[in-house]
């Protein structure tokens, strides 16, 4: 009988193919390496304790001189582009090779976002936001700068939800959004999210972090930010998200897939600062024009204020209906 050789899926990442104890079979890796892929498959995320050399003061560093903008509003996004220590967390050799052992694929980090505070934002797929073709080519790295527990905002999620469908707005009767409607949109989105976390029978967890820890957690799993109990304390941490190469990148929110009308995201490959190429089944694919000339003006603006001011303005009208 010929022997048919198990397949690595392209339109799936192998840590949750439906060949994947085969293929972990397969794989080369030690046994603890092993247990670990085989927890993320199962639960859709992992932490891991990197021992990451100078972690302490990178983390004084950011704090302090996040201080400033952070006084101001809890949440700073993409800081990397200016804070080398915030860009040295999200590039970190240890976690790029976690992340390679986890999905096959070159890691692309493509957003940092920095929190003084607990987000207490409500749970999540982060495929909302972030989404490629092939689906599920994404993760989530969320390192704690001080330790986090029940009062100061943890981090919760849903173990196994990244096994879930991939539900976007589409699915449940909404179109795309446009910026005036994206907050009202979005509440649906969350409303179903609720109801669905509540039927699914899935259990929710709260994970205390220890300073220091990281974890990565699968694309389509749900998450989201406890309620702060005790106001005096702040949460510092760091999220990076990362795509994977060889894929196509869009914003869900303000897509409608099947009218044709997507958001293709351009952005920067944050360890090189260059513009990562859209890719289907290895070949390059370019962005519409109207949406390559959006990015352009975008790029060009955004070193100043009274730039950034005006690119606030355009993503008004470019994504207005």
């Amino acid at each position: 009988m010929t022997q048919i050789k198990t397949p690595e899926l392209e339109g799936t990442p192998w840590v949750e193919s439906p060949f994947f104890e085969e293929l972990l079979a397969t794989s080369g890796f030690d046994s603890e390496t092993k247990e670990k892929i085989r927890f993320f498959h199962e639960h859709g995320y992992l932490v891991l304790d990197l021992n990451i050399e100078g972690f302490d003061q990178k983390a004084e560093a950011i704090i302090n001189k996040l201080k400033p903008e952070q006084d101001k509003e809890s949440r700073v996004q993409d800081a990397w582009s200016y804070i080398p220590e915030v860009k040295d967390l999200a590039c970190h050799p240890e976690v790029i090779k976690w992340l390679e052992i986890l999905y096959r694929r070159r890691p692309i980090p493509f957003q940092t976002l920095n929190f003084k505070m607990g987000t207490q934002q409500a749970t999540h797929s982060d495929l909302v936001h972030f989404n490629s073709f092939p689906e599920r080519f994404m993760a989530g790295v969320w390192m704690a700068l001080e330790d986090t527990d029940e009062n100061n905002g943890a981090l919760h999620y849903y173990p196994k939800s990244h096994k879930l469908p991939v539900f976007e707005l589409h699915d449940i009767g909404i179109k795309a959004s446009s910026f005036k409607m994206q907050n009202e949109q979005y509440k649906q989105y969350e409303h179903f999210v609720q109801k669905l976390m509540k039927d699914s029978g899935l259990e929710k967890k709260t994970v205390p972090m220890k300073k220091g820890q990281v974890l990565i957690w699968a694309a389509n799993l749900f998450h989201g930010g406890d309620p702060i109990k005790d106001l005096s304390r702040t949460r510092h941490s760091q999220v990076t998200h990362f795509y994977f190469d060889n894929c196509r990148y869009y914003t869900p929110l303000y897509s409608d897939v099947y009218l044709e009308t997507i958001w293709w995201k351009e952005f920067v490959d944050i360890r090189t600062g260059k513009l990562v190429p859209h890719k289907y089944l290895g070949q390059k694919v370019g962005l519409p024009l109207k949406q390559r000339l959006r990015y352009f003006v975008e790029r060009s603006l955004r070193h100043n204020k009274t730039g950034q001011n005006i690119v606030k303005k355009l993503k008004k009208l470019l994504t207005s209906r």
